[in-house]
């Protein structure tokens, strides 16, 4: 391949033969180099500015709140103080005192005193039952069982051999009345079926009757069709009155004036 640009030194500029990595925009391996900014993972070869963060706010400002100019301030108040005005107010009396009694020569008693002064002997006092000796109650000597010691349960000494009696059974024995046993209409005969080979069982159901309407019709005798008068000439009739009585009065119209 000849090429008619110009010389670089010893080497003349020509169409590369394949693709060059450096011709093309990618981002190389700038990525994999500690970053400058921040304080994780900064460039330890490089030099680090001074940092500053703001702090948190603290969570008594919350909490510690002043009540601000909400309130009413009272008017006597100034930015000094009080204003000086005299104020007065009123209380209740204010109670005397009473005067202290003290006890007389009566109050004393000397007599009681013997057991202070003098040797005596020991003096016990019954007192009366206490509520909670219900709610607290102690088993009694009664209470506790001691291990029996005869018999084959025993715990502290050794259990003899104790053979037992038991009553006479009714099945075995001589007195056994054989006519009781069970004769053969007492045993469920079995089905021959359970194992034999089973023969095929019809079933007869009801008739079945098709659906329609249920009322009844009236049938061929119920009919005469001698009393039909509309398809044929029908021919005179006579009819009988009724027979009046003799004691009846006739109906007059015209009465004569």
């Amino acid at each position: 391949m000849t090429s008619s640009g110009p010389w670089v030194g010893n080497w003349r500029p020509h169409k590369p033969r394949g693709p060059i990595a450096a011709l093309y925009g990618s981002p190389g391996p700038k990525y994999g180099l500690p970053g400058l900014t921040g304080i994780s993972k900064h460039d330890p070869t490089k030099f680090k500015a001074p940092m500053f963060s703001f702090g948190v706010r603290h969570h008594q400002s919350n909490s510690d709140c002043s009540p601000g100019p909400k309130y009413l301030i009272p008017s006597n108040i100034t930015r000094q103080g009080l204003d000086g005005t005299p104020a007065f107010s009123l209380h209740s009396r204010i109670r005397e005192q009473r005067q202290f009694q003290v006890p007389g020569p009566g109050q004393y008693i000397p007599e009681h005193s013997e057991k202070m002064i003098y040797r005596s002997a020991p003096a016990f006092t019954l007192s009366g039952r206490i509520k909670d000796f219900k709610q607290s109650q102690t088993p009694g000597p009664a209470a506790y069982n001691l291990p029996p010691v005869l018999g084959p349960k025993t715990v502290t000494t050794a259990a003899a051999p104790t053979p037992s009696l038991y009553g006479r059974s009714k099945i075995g024995g001589f007195d056994e009345d054989l006519k009781k046993t069970p004769g053969p209409a007492a045993y469920r005969v079995v089905d021959p079926y359970v194992y034999m080979q089973k023969a095929p069982q019809f079933s007869m159901t009801g008739r079945n009757f098709a659906p329609g309407e249920t009322t009844k019709k009236p049938g061929p005798g119920e009919y005469r069709p001698e009393l039909v008068t509309s398809t044929r000439f029908k021919a005179p009739s006579f009819t009988f009155g009724l027979r009046h009585s003799q004691y009846m009065a006739p109906l007059i119209v015209d009465v004569p004036e």
